[in-house]
């Protein structure tokens, strides 16, 4: 009996099942045998946000934060295919992360700069190089090496992202290479077209032919010798290179430490994270303007129960409207007017896993726009300060985030 080719590919990746006899007749079948380690997972992620107070003209440039105030949103859906390493030492395999809903509009990894509810945060073919302890590539498009946090949510210890993630580069299409130094260091090196996330975007023009975006960092993680702090790490890493996404295309500079460090308490962790972004304007006027984000973070899991707390504070300052995405909502990579810009921000996540699969999180998290900021050109000054009670200068948030794993 003979089965068609895309039946034979949904059984491959799980989505229907065939009787072990007609396996057993197709188990030599080339596109059965290439397929059949491939897993499928992913996640649904949903929230409902209410935001205290109207009128409100600061609104936090962290990102994903535009259009869900005050309703009910899909955030996104993701689906992964991946197919391990081998055990050989040539090894390859490959892996997919492919996302649906808004915030695939606001990664913007499209290359044709349309956004249409879809997106490809990650495509590379995984290879593994025999040398030393082995070198891992990643070939095609990766997530970037930097950051405390995740574009995943699940991997984060808040729903909400931090300043220091929303000034991060996301996205590249290049080259990713991995090394394991020692049992407590591995070191990472890359290029990529762009600094910026869309897919097959080049600096050319306004650059040069080969004018590409280098990457460089190491990991050092406490030796197991080392008593409660074993397991702790620390990470460096940078990142210089065109984005031609910011308007009219930009030279960018991305510096980014974060440590992650256990205490004598395995219920209780902390970590903190400084992230530096320097942009200069690639037009011959040589505008240049920076930003700077530090977080400190705490994680408690009450022992024997299904409750953990996540608390997260911020500071943040540019010298441009960088932070905020102003009354009109305009995205905080576009070229921004001038002013000073310092916002504090504190998050707390209540955590309870009541269903299997399930991450279900209330939060509850302020945004205090404290500089000197003008904002003229987004048809508010803030320079004075704004009438006491009216909230120009708070935000607050009240979110409640369940996501799905599968």
């Amino acid at each position: 009996m003979k089965v068609n080719q895309w039946t034979l590919g949904l059984a491959a990746v799980g989505l229907v099942s065939l009787p072990a006899a007609l396996l057993a007749e197709e188990k030599a079948n080339p596109l059965l045998t290439a397929v059949t380690p491939t897993t499928v997972s992913g996640y649904v992620n949903t929230s409902i946000h209410w935001n205290p107070g109207t009128g409100n003209t600061f609104v936090p440039g962290y990102a994903f934060n535009r259009g869900k105030q005050d309703g009910f949103n899909l955030d996104v859906v993701a689906l992964s295919l991946d197919k391990p390493l081998s055990e050989e030492q040539w090894a390859a395999g490959y892996h997919v992360d492919l996302i649906f809903g808004p915030d695939a509009n606001a990664l913007a990894t499209q290359s044709s700069g349309v956004a249409a509810d879809f997106g490809i945060k990650q495509a590379y073919v995984a290879l593994q190089i025999p040398v030393g302890n082995d070198i891992h590539a990643k070939v095609g498009v990766f997530d970037t090496p930097i950051g405390y946090e995740a574009f995943d949510g699940y991997k984060n210890p808040n729903y909400t992202r931090s300043y220091g993630y929303s000034l991060e580069p996301t996205t590249h299409t290049g080259v990713l290479l991995s090394y394991q130094i020692c049992k407590w260091a591995s070191a990472s090196a890359g290029i990529a077209n762009t600094f910026g996330p869309a897919i097959n975007a080049r600096a050319n023009p306004p650059k040069a032919e080969s004018y590409k975006t280098y990457m460089g960092g190491l990991t050092v993680t406490a030796p197991e010798d080392w008593g409660f702090i074993s397991g702790s790490s620390l990470s460096a890493y940078v990142i210089n290179g065109f984005n031609a996404g910011t308007e009219g295309g930009a030279n960018q500079t991305s510096f980014y430490v974060g440590a992650t460090v256990n205490t004598p308490w395995d219920w209780f962790k902390v970590g903190a994270s400084y992230d530096h972004l320097a942009t200069t304007d690639s037009t011959d006027s040589g505008t240049s303007w920076y930003a700077n984000a530090w977080a400190l973070y705490g994680s408690v899991q009450v022992p024997d129960s299904k409750w953990s707390v996540h608390l997260r504070g911020e500071y943040a300052n540019s010298d441009t409207s960088l932070l905020v995405s102003g009354p009109t909502g305009i995205g905080t990579l576009a070229n921004p007017p001038g002013g000073n810009n310092e916002v504090f921000a504190m998050t707390a996540t209540l955590q309870y896993d009541l269903w299997k699969n399930v991450i279900s999180r209330l939060e509850f998290r302020w945004d205090h726009q404290a500089g000197d900021n003008n904002m003229t050109g987004y048809g508010q000054d803030l320079r004075e300060d704004p009438p006491s009670g009216s909230g120009l200068r708070n935000y607050y948030t009240i979110a409640l985030n369940l996501l799905y794993r599968f």
